[in-house]
């Protein structure tokens, strides 16, 4: 019971990966008095560092970084052990590539630099919401099982590593079996946020679920002309 109490009291870790010492400076005051617990690193040596000895709750990425670059490191992530981790990419004023090659490297949201602190403290805020245990429920479509306070997805084949950001994806259209659902529906209801015109990212991020899933990937559909929808009918 204590335990219990303990883990539910712990503030959210934070890591944030910045080089510009008065910008990391500020956002990790911001975020420590907003109720969590945040650490700052200026490059990607000592982030990984901090990373074999506690794993954070959320990461916050700064693209243009010394030595290994903002991408580089997501890349690396998303293909470890800390596939899952949450993470919100840091990106220069009005760069539609690093926006896009973010978000189609797994980033599960970007924030374009100057930003407002208190933007960025709901942002993160809305992040952890999203990928904390929810409600006990699990779904099932044919040998595919997506438990969703474990976050856990297994078919005939063994368990499946997916992104946060891939799994809340399989999720909403879990939520809505058999129905067509455009992509700016899936921008909107997964990444949160009104992305206009990327919908590369949702056809990007499709693609690889369906890799992924392995033969339920056959599940997920292509409606062309409106979207996708997941199913075992046609």
């Amino acid at each position: 019971m204590h335990s219990q109490t303990d883990r539910k009291a712990a503030p959210s870790l934070i890591y944030l990966v910045e080089d510009e010492d008065s910008i990391r400076e500020l956002v990790l005051y911001t975020l420590d008095n907003s109720g969590l617990d945040a650490k700052g690193f200026a490059e990607g040596k000592s982030f990984w560092q901090a990373m074999e000895e506690k794993q954070p709750d959320l990461v916050l990425l700064d693209i243009m970084l010394p030595g290994e670059d903002g991408l580089s490191i997501l890349k690396k992530l998303r293909s470890s052990k800390f596939a899952r981790l949450p993470v919100i990419m840091l990106t220069a004023k009005g760069s539609e590539y690093d926006k896009v090659s973010g978000l189609d490297g797994g980033a599960d949201d970007y924030i374009a630099k100057p930003f407002g602190l208190m933007e960025l403290k709901a942002r993160v805020k809305a992040l952890l919401r999203r990928t904390q245990p929810g409600n006990q429920e699990e779904f099932r479509l044919g040998d595919l099982r997506v438990n969703i306070p474990r976050h856990t997805v297994t078919s005939g084949s063994g368990e499946i590593s997916l992104t946060i950001k891939e799994f809340d994806l399989l999720v909403y259209l879990l939520r809505n079996e058999d129905s067509v659902l455009s992509r700016e529906q899936l921008l909107q209801q997964v990444w949160g946020y009104d992305f206009t015109g990327e919908t590369r990212t949702v056809d990007t991020h499709i693609l690889t679920l369906r890799s992924k899933l392995g033969p339920a990937g056959a599940f997920v559909k292509t409606v062309r002309g409106l979207g996708y929808k997941i199913g075992e009918g046609e």
